[in-house]
């Protein structure tokens, strides 16, 4: 399945102070590093890789910190970008154990949309690991969450609305994909996100005969 559409610079962290904020400086650090090697990979599958390594060896760096320090967003987000790494790596089944434990901290942390961000990621991996019935769970809620708390981005929202319909899709819920497909469509559109709002209409399309 496609990547999802991105955002078009790397997630800004707010600065906070202590532990947090050296916790949150290691983060972006590794993520602007993610960030440029998947958008001009380096030549050669080991330098890649190397890369990667280095982006993995900083965020469970943070991690430590963010534990010493209790800060538990940051330690929910580090878990979260630990996750997205596995799955570059192309290791589904260690990034849903990390996802689960991003869900599991954000969970303590009582932060609604820091949970909705986790639990999202944590349907897109069982989704790709063929739990469909964990995934379909995962992003309900991840939607519930986004439209309770109403301050999400919209490219947030939108990003978990496209699961969903792309799994109405495959469990034959043509209505419900088509809502889904059209509530993106409107978010990516609000978002200026072109090449979101080209998905949508083309799934539509699609299910429309077209």
């Amino acid at each position: 399945m496609a990547r999802e559409p991105r955002k078009p610079a790397p997630e800004r962290l707010e600065p906070v102070g202590g532990g947090k904020e050296r916790a949150r400086a290691l983060i972006a650090k590794a993520w602007q590093a993610r960030y440029e090697a998947l958008q001009t990979p380096p030549t050669g599958e080991t330098a890649f890789g190397a890369v990667m390594a280095r982006v993995e060896a900083d965020l469970v760096r943070a991690c430590e910190m963010c534990k010493q320090a209790g800060a538990k967003q940051e330690l929910s987000l580090a878990l979260g970008k630990l996750g997205h790494v596995a799955s570059d790596l192309d290791r589904p089944d260690k990034a849903r154990t990390l996802f689960e434990e991003s869900v599991a901290v954000a969970r303590e942390a009582g932060d609604p949309l820091r949970l909705a961000h986790a639990v999202r990621h944590l349907g897109q991996v069982n989704h790709r690991l063929g739990r469909l019935e964990s995934a379909q769970r995962c992003l309900a809620e991840a939607l519930d969450l986004y439209d309770q708390a109403g301050t999400a981005h919209p490219l947030d929202h939108a990003n978990a609305l496209r699961p969903m319909a792309v799994l109405r899709e495959e469990t034959g819920d043509v209505e419900g994909a088509r809502l889904m497909w059209r509530r993106a469509a409107q978010l990516y559109r609000s978002a200026g996100v072109d090449e979101g709002v080209r998905e949508c209409e083309a799934h539509l399309s699609d299910l429309d005969g077209g």
